[in-house]
């Protein structure tokens, strides 16, 4: 037998445990589980309260767009951290990467500007007449 063989088994005898761990559970489940669906067994309960009205909320779209500028520009800082922790490795061609980078940020930025992306209200395209303004 080989080094390979004889380090595999515990991986095999670990897969073969949580299968039948698995299996035990969902034939318990499915033995004792309750069989009978009545009115109150199918709506939704949450700490002790009964649920009321729909959960559908209307949220504006300004909401997600918050969120995925707030994201992106959160991992756009992890990329310029990872590059301050190595800054004395990367010399002048790290430090001029990163100021493209930081350069197209703020293009990026200026151009949500201009677009309306980041204010709030009625939405129209650059160079559209306002709703209001329309015949």
């Amino acid at each position: 037998m080989s080094a390979t063989e004889t380090s595999l088994w515990p991986f095999v005898v670990y897969f073969v445990a949580v299968l039948l761990l698995v299996a035990t559970m969902l034939g318990l489940s499915y033995v004792l589980g309750q069989r009978r669906a009545n009115k109150a067994t199918n709506m939704p309960f949450e700490s002790g309260v009964l649920s009321v009205g729909s959960p559908q909320i209307h949220m504006s779209v300004e909401f997600y767009l918050v969120a995925i500028f707030f994201v992106i520009f959160d991992l756009e800082t992890v990329f310029i951290f990872a590059w301050a922790v190595a800054f004395f490795e990367l010399g002048w061609e790290g430090f001029i990467a990163v100021a493209v980078f930081i350069a197209i940020l703020g293009v990026a930025l200026v151009y949500e500007l201009s677009t309306g992306a980041l204010e709030w209200g009625i939405k129209t395209r650059a160079g559209e007449p306002h709703p209001e303004e329309q015949p």
